[in-house]
């Protein structure tokens, strides 16, 4: 794209054309617009035509410069996301296989609780048989001790009972036979009244 400055040039070339072709040429080239024209552009040249040559080379290095800056913050940009990029990659990949170990030990710690508690259960449940087999026993053998006192218990009782009705038998046939007097049969009654309490 051409600048004014481009424009203002050639038109002072065209101009400086004009006017030196004008000594030669017939009189119909001495238009006065024309000339005017030409000598407008002569005189901005002359004012302010280095000036504007020199703001374009300014424009054109500064538009340069923006365009090689914008490149390379482009460029910048591009790599530091690409950077930033692939550290969210590998952040969320550590995460993620972080979080399937975890996933795993926990499985792994979830099996072992499961493991140890079903082997729990089978000693409590193994105790609880050898328990209610030893109550069972214990119960047994309490009753075979009390079913032996009772019989040992019953035999002397039947022993004691045999015993004093001899003794009842015999002084009674004493007291029959002999017929002693009430002073015997109240010693009598003493002594069997002291073995029954002996007993």
């Amino acid at each position: 794209m051409k600048s004014s400055e481009e424009y203002d040039n050639n038109s002072a070339e065209i101009g400086q054309m004009v006017s030196s072709k004008n000594i030669s040429k017939p009189i119909e080239y001495n238009n006065p617009e024309i000339h005017e024209n030409n000598s407008l552009s002569k005189v901005r040249d002359i004012l302010v035509g280095s000036q504007m040559r020199e703001l374009d080379k300014k424009f054109s290095r500064l538009e340069e410069r923006l365009v090689k800056e914008c490149t390379d913050l482009r460029d910048e940009t591009r790599k530091r996301l690409d950077t930033l990029e692939n550290y969210i990659k590998e952040e969320a990949d550590s995460l993620s296989s972080r979080a399937k170990n975890e996933q795993v030990k926990r499985d792994e710690a979830v099996k072992a609780i499961n493991e140890e508690q079903r082997k729990l259960a089978e000693s409590l449940e193994k105790k609880m048989g050898e328990l209610d087999e030893q109550a069972d026993k214990t119960q047994r053998e309490l009753r075979q001790q009390i079913f032996s006192q009772s019989q040992s218990l019953q035999d002397d009782i039947r022993q004691k009972y045999e015993e004093i009705v001899g003794l009842l038998e015999r002084e009674t046939y004493e007291l029959k036979s002999e017929k002693t007097d009430r002073t015997q049969l109240a010693a009598l009654f003493s002594e069997l009244a002291l073995r029954l309490n002996s007993q």
